[in-house]
């Protein structure tokens, strides 16, 4: 079975520059953004249509949001306000992903070259990386690598 290449990336702590040139530097393919809120005012150079826009136009990359990839807004708060560790987090949100059927929401054929996108500057504690793990157990061949 042919390899799927599937990379993550935040954009926190990056310059538009140096994100857009790890997505076209990586032959990323699509954008699955897999924040909860795409539209924030934070969100700078990574707001939903500004996003759209200069993927397409700097990387000829496609775009799709995904929120059911996301935490729901308990599981995030809860863990921003240190009321559960990140162990917990992680054990709450891989429940939640295996009850949304995740693996249902995107094609194995989806993720090739395709590229998940959340704020956090890495993906240690981050869910994007929970995800692509995610999907690592649940298709074969799946190589992850963290722009």
């Amino acid at each position: 079975m042919k390899k799927v290449e599937l990379f993550t990336i935040g954009f926190t702590k990056k310059t538009a520059e140096a994100f857009f040139g790890k997505i076209e530097n990586a032959g990323v393919k699509k954008v699955i953004d897999v924040r909860l809120n795409n539209v924030s005012q934070l969100a700078g150079f990574s707001k939903k249509n500004d996003l759209i826009y200069f993927l397409k136009e700097i990387c000829e990359c496609g775009y799709r949001h995904e929120p059911l990839l996301a935490p729901t807004k308990e599981i995030l708060k809860s863990y921003k306000k240190k009321n559960i560790s990140w162990a917990k987090y992680e054990k709450r949100f891989n429940v939640l992903l295996r009850e949304r059927e995740a693996h249902a929401l995107v094609r194995r054929s989806e993720l090739h070259r395709a590229c998940l996108l959340c704020s956090e500057a890495t993906p240690d504690n981050c869910h994007r990386r929970l995800v692509a793990e995610y999907f690592s157990h649940h298709f074969d061949n799946v190589e992850i690598t963290h722009l």
